[in-house]
């Protein structure tokens, strides 16, 4: 798909075409030679039309290792009969960009069980820097939250990492604020680039925040790439201890904002306009599809695509797609915590100002998990490793595979109890918890546990907070709310009062500063718990004491297990785990391993679910059992009712396997 740059540059080429074609000495006067380096992109903050108004980072790119191409003089050519070859002299007159886009990394950058690290993307990379003839490195936001190597670092090991790599851009997400604005401004002093936000405003001076630019230029041999970045309307994502001094300028002001940048890069010189969002679709799709203005609307502005802005890139959804739009404009987005990257190709006619997108790809890990891994993950873990050494901590045993809900649900009864411990004898306490999220891989894994493996899942630093609330909020908000990431656990004195609350009575609860500062809650904080303990930290202190694990179990035989299924409530599961053994009749579902399994007496039993005893999925396991295997599993008991169908079945619940 072709567009037309903006119709001033395509002017200017025109009238300087014959000068630049008369002018054969490459050499000669005339000629605009580009900054030659080696390794990483050099980073420079001037002012590329020599104007005062004008300050934009300049990013010079690195000449590929492997190329054999000539340099050329870009000015002063026509192309007028679009057979990409100048219609005076003859040269070619197209060259190719090649960007790469990383989103939603959240931290990933070692390997575990139950993620890959970047050890194989970053050779992935850095082979396209040598070969590609432009290769444009950047991320569009939530790039260190999540993972123990850069929670424990507040995200510098990451930025490290891109350093390394050589990225030219780092667009501001969400999760870049989770530990305040300090951290930011740390982190973009190490980086080697610059952090994008053309929205980001100080509520008390209503300029732009200082630790972002709106826009980078970068240079690619005499020809200029513009990146605007700009951060979606997540400020309500953010906890609100941690925004109370800026604002995201969204909607009409921010289409405002892009359309002037993007015609300031025109006019310093830029021949394609790129933008960096940290906001998306929500909906993953596979191949290329299109897009509707209304699908669209909610984050950005079709107008964007006519003429401003040549290619997008998002994320904050974690879906991953390629699309693109009714201008012709392609929206690509990776499907985050280190799923794969975006990949667009680009060929630009520097004659005419036309370009071709002619690759828009999701790039899925499996194209580059086989490469040798590159040394720099290990080089940078030895680096940090007195901030890292907490994450190897070893908490404890957990017999079976716990999913996110069982953990946020534990961690709401923590809140609680560590509450009351605190502020009981003074105060009615009503319940512990709140909203809560958990992360990739969103499930505790059977087996050892570490820090780092509770750090993954609950990475949020949300401190403990005792709070005042009105009868009204307390029922619709926590007691009786439809939002299904809200998690309560209520004491023996809630338990009595939770069926009659007074709707102008006032109650106190135990929740963290994520739900104390979201104002719709109407919460009035009274006083803070320990800094430095949050979620995963009593979670920590409960798997120490020994709570996720019961000793050796003896086998259970499926006949029992109906008779203890059949007492349960529909839809209940047991609180305990029961080991059974079978053999293996039919793996009904290869993915997440759903098995049927049969005993000597010829009892069946549905397994929803099989993990390794590491958490490794089914799909996963370096030799997963198979049909005929007689395998030992552990796992709670189910029964699983089907309002639609009217099935009603005794099963095993995301079981692990304990021996084959």
């Amino acid at each position: 798909m072709k567009r037309i740059l903006a119709i001033f540059m395509a002017m200017i080429m025109v009238c300087t075409v014959f000068a630049g074609c008369l002018n054969e000495d490459k050499g000669g006067e005339g000629t605009s030679a580009p900054t030659v380096t080696t390794g990483k992109p050099t980073v420079t903050t001037g002012k590329p039309d020599g104007t005062e108004d004008t300050e934009i980072p300049v990013v010079t790119l690195p000449v590929p290792e492997d190329t054999t191409k000539p340099a050329i003089d870009f000015e002063g050519h026509t192309d007028e009969d679009n057979d990409k070859k100048c219609d005076d002299c003859g040269i070619s007159v197209v060259t190719t960009f090649d960007f790469y886009a990383v989103n939603d990394l959240h931290g990933k950058l070692a390997d575990t069980s139950t993620q890959p690290g970047v050890d194989e993307l970053t050779t992935f990379l850095k082979n396209a820097g040598k070969t590609d003839d432009n290769a444009i490195f950047l991320s569009s936001g939530d790039m260190w939250q999540g993972a123990s190597e850069s929670n424990l670092t507040h995200g510098l090991i990451i930025t490290d990492w891109m350093n390394e790599v050589g990225f030219v851009s780092m667009t501001l997400g969400n999760h870049e604020f989770d530990w305040g604005e300090e951290y930011i401004i740390e982190n973009a002093n190490l980086a080697n680039f610059p952090f994008l936000a053309i929205n980001i405003y100080e509520k008390s001076t209503n300029q732009r925040a200082d630790y972002c630019e709106p826009s980078v230029l970068v240079e690619c041999r005499g020809l200029q790439v513009g990146i605007i970045g700009a951060i979606g309307d997540c400020y309500s994502s953010i906890s609100g201890d941690k925004v109370g001094d800026f604002y995201f300028k969204t909607g009409s002001e921010l289409t405002a904002l892009v359309k002037s940048e993007s015609e300031r890069l025109r006019a310093a010189g830029a021949d394609l306009v790129v933008y960096s969002i940290h906001d998306g679709y929500g909906r993953s799709s596979s191949g290329e599809s299109f897009i509707s203005d209304g699908m669209l609307a909610s984050y950005y502005d079709v107008a964007l695509s006519d003429g401003y802005v040549d290619l997008v890139f998002e994320g904050h959804s974690h879906a991953g797609y390629v699309m693109y739009d009714s201008k012709n404009v392609y929206h690509l987005q990776n499907s985050g915590d280190n799923g794969g990257i975006s990949h667009a190709e680009i060929e630009l006619n520097f004659a005419n100002g036309e370009y071709t997108v002619t690759v828009a790809e999701h790039v899925q890990t499996y194209k580059y998990e086989n490469l040798e891994g590159d040394p720099i993950v290990s080089e940078l873990l030895e680096k940090y490793k007195d901030e890292l050494e907490k994450a190897d901590e070893i908490l404890g045993q957990n017999d079976f595979v716990r999913d996110g809900d069982t953990l946020r649900q534990i961690s709401a009864q923590l809140y609680f109890e560590a509450g009351f411990e605190r502020w009981g004898e003074e105060y009615d306490i009503v319940l512990g918890g709140g909203f809560m999220s958990v992360r990739a891989p969103y499930s505790l894994h059977a087996g050892t546990v570490t820090y780092s493996d509770l750090q993954s899942l609950l990475p949020f630093d949300n401190q403990l907070v005792l709070c005042s609330v009105k009868g009204r909020d307390l029922v619709n908000k926590f007691l009786e709310t439809d939002n299904s990431n809200y998690f309560i656990h209520c004491g023996s004195y809630g338990e009595s009062v939770r069926d009659n609350i007074n709707y102008n009575g006032t109650y106190y609860i135990v929740t963290d500063t994520y739900s104390s500062t979201y104002a719709p809650n109407n919460l009035t904080e009274i006083e803070r718990y320990d800094e430095g303990v949050y979620a995963r930290d009593l979670l920590a202190e409960y798997i120490k004491a020994g709570n996720f694990t019961s000793g050796p179990k003896g086998l259970t035989g499926i006949s029992e297990i109906f008779t203890i299924g059949a007492a349960l409530s529909p839809g209940g599961e047991t609180a305990e785990t029961y080991r059974v053994r079978g053999e293996i009749v039919e793996v009904y579902n290869t993915t997440y391993g759903n098995l049927i399994i049969r005993d000597e007496q010829g009892n069946t039993l549905t397994v929803y679910g099989t993990w390794g005893a590491d958490g490794t999925r089914y799909d996963k396991m370096s030799d997963p059992p198979r049909v005929g295997d007689t395998v030992t599993l552990e796992a709670p008991i189910k029964r699983y009712v089907n309002d639609n169908t009217g099935e009603d079945f005794v099963e095993l619940f995301q079981a692990t396997l304990i021996e084959k």
